[in-house]
């Protein structure tokens, strides 16, 4: 692969030899630090969503228990084909998300997918660290006496900014040996929530008819929406991965990383609020434990696993967008979204109504996020057919300069489509703007330097 860009910026420029930690750029990936192995505990500990527990809470008398299971599952299965087709990309070529859609949206329209991609993840930044810094004020409280959860979450988010400035070195260490204890505790807090309230949800729950109609894809669908950012910038992880893995066990890795993690959480939150009433995730923990070390265990993984899924998931995506628009350096950007993630209010989304809140919210950004990953796909799969031509992604000047109008159209068409149903946002807007992309593409003559 040619490291000769002519247009290329001096953030992009290729780095030589080893890559030490924080050492990112978003030129074209030349040394790759994830095996397969490596890779899938990468996505397993990264996909500890706490709001999953939310999630699971929100379905609570509109699907039973087996209804909610089969949800999960085929969530996570559609999570990971649609990781393995955005993501490959990323892994053939080594670019990440922002360049990879220069070819789609040009260099100044992929500000676009980026702001979508970033804000998601900078709100859910700072929810996941108002819930860890809980957790461990908690476990404070318990323990000492000291009772202080603004001081606990502005040390959680220095520690987990500190973190982030490690990049892909300090985030593979720290998923991979995350989880095994993740999962762990996973099993033994499932374990323990059928044993407390088993009695109760067998009558309520497996008896309970639910729904197999719009409510069912509309449960999947949340559960996808919340790997949704993921899918759109999954480039930025696969570029880290080995060459050599073939599409199906890409698919397979993805989805066997991210079904455990999401069927024992979102199981717990639903299992928890239905017998409880309780929505909020350090409560659900709380119910769901009745001893004490344990709890302070369980609580204590509630902050761990808070960490694993920032430094992956909520980090590195608005991070690359700020190299790419501010030509930042990998370090001062991840400081600046740590700094952001403060500004988010978390206090206000974790609340009595906090399970519909985040409910709409998750459908509200996927309505966004489903338009840009089918543009993605077409354009890399009909358009490109798979071949992309980096002089011409790291080429400012180039044909991909400006904003492809295309591109923006399409999106507008996908989301308008997205939010008439907007139960099912990210279902309802792909082949809306993947057809109207292709056929954009294919005969607007606005649109003919970007066929190139």
């Amino acid at each position: 692969m040619s490291t000769d860009i002519s247009s290329a910026t001096a953030s992009e420029l290729p780095a030589q030899g080893g890559k030490a930690a924080g050492d990112e750029s978003l030129a074209p990936q030349q040394v790759r630090i994830m095996g397969r192995f490596s890779y899938l505990l990468a996505w397993f500990g990264g996909c500890v969503a706490i709001g999953t527990f939310t999630m699971g809470s929100s379905v609570v008398g509109t699907l039973n228990l087996i209804q909610a299971t089969l949800a999960i599952a085929i969530g996570c299965f559609v999570i990971g084909i649609a990781l393995a087709l955005n993501g490959a990309a990323g892994y053939k070529y080594g670019i990440p998300f922002v360049v990879q859609a220069r070819s789609a949206f040009g260099f100044t329209g992929t500000r676009l997918p980026g702001l979508v991609r970033a804000v998601p993840a900078i709100v859910w930044y700072g929810f996941q660290s108002w819930i860890g810094a809980g957790a461990l004020n908690m476990v404070s409280a318990t323990l000492f006496g000291f009772d202080n959860l603004v001081f606990f979450f502005i040390a959680f988010q220095f520690l987990q900014i500190g973190l982030s400035v490690m990049g892909f070195q300090g985030i593979k260490w720290l998923e991979n040996v995350g989880s095994a204890f993740i999962l762990a505790s996973l099993v033994y807090m499932f374990y323990s929530t059928v044993q407390r309230y088993g009695d109760e949800l067998s009558m309520s729950l497996l008896t309970m008819q639910g729904s197999w109609g719009l409510p069912f894809w509309s449960a999947t669908m949340l559960f996808l929406g919340i790997y949704s950012t993921m899918i759109l910038n999954v480039s930025d992880y696969s570029r880290e991965h080995r060459q050599g893995t073939s599409p199906g066990l890409l698919t397979t890795i993805y989805s066997m990383s991210i079904l455990p993690c999401t069927l024992f959480m979102g199981l717990i939150g639903y299992m928890v609020s239905e017998a409880t009433g309780v929505a909020d995730p350090i409560e659900v923990f709380a119910n769901a434990v009745d001893n004490t070390p344990l709890l302070m265990c369980t609580l204590l993984f509630i902050a761990f696993a808070q960490v694993t899924t920032n430094v992956l998931n909520n980090v590195v995506p608005p991070t690359y967008v700020l190299m790419d628009v501010f030509k930042l350096k990998f370090r001062p950007a991840t400081v600046i979204v740590g700094l952001l993630a403060f500004a988010t209010f978390p206090w206000k989304l974790v609340s009595a109504d906090s399970a519909e809140g985040l409910q709409v919210f998750v459908q509200t950004y996927s309505a966004f996020l489903g338009p840009i990953f089918a543009i993605l796909v077409v354009d890399y799969y009909l358009i490109r057919k798979r071949t992309l031509n980096l002089q011409h992604l790291y080429d400012a000047n180039g044909p991909y300069r400006g904003v492809n109008y295309a591109a923006l159209v399409a999106t507008a068409i996908g989301v308008a489509a997205a939010l008439s149903i907007s139960s099912i946002s990210w279902y309802a807007s792909l082949i809306p703007a993947g057809l109207s992309y292709y056929l954009l593409m294919q005969y607007w003559p606005a649109c003919a330097r970007f066929r190139q």
